[in-house]
């Protein structure tokens, strides 16, 4: 190995090109962050008498309830139901962000602190 280099002819050339590719990388995930804010996902419960919609931000954007689901007597079912949707709705934004970056990065997303 030459002093100060690099194993195996890991040299300049091939460290710009991974760069370049880094850098590239990158303004594709911000260009996608850009686009997720605007894609939504919407999950039910109770077989449809809540339905709730979420942005790719994680931003709760609309509660749907049918009337037949509001019971004054039976509240807590109604918040069991508004939980359940909203959870599995966060559960398919989370599903989406991470399916949209993984082709962005071929699977690198998982590395902590890369991006």
């Amino acid at each position: 190995m030459a002093r100060g280099g690099f194993p195996g002819g890991f040299g300049g050339g091939n460290l710009n090109n991974l760069m370049k590719q880094a850098q590239k990388m990158q303004k594709e995930m911000a260009k996608l962050q850009e686009e997720l804010q605007n894609r939504t996902v919407e999950a039910s419960a109770g077989g449809g008498a809540i339905t709730v919609v979420v942005s790719g931000k994680k931003e709760l954007k609309e509660i749907k309830l049918s009337p037949e689901v509001v019971d004054p007597d039976d509240v807590e079912m109604l918040q069991d139901l508004i939980l359940a949707a909203v959870n599995e709705a966060l559960r398919k934004a989370d599903d989406m962000v991470n399916e949209e970056m993984g082709k962005i990065t071929g699977g690198l997303g998982g590395i902590p602190g890369l991006f």
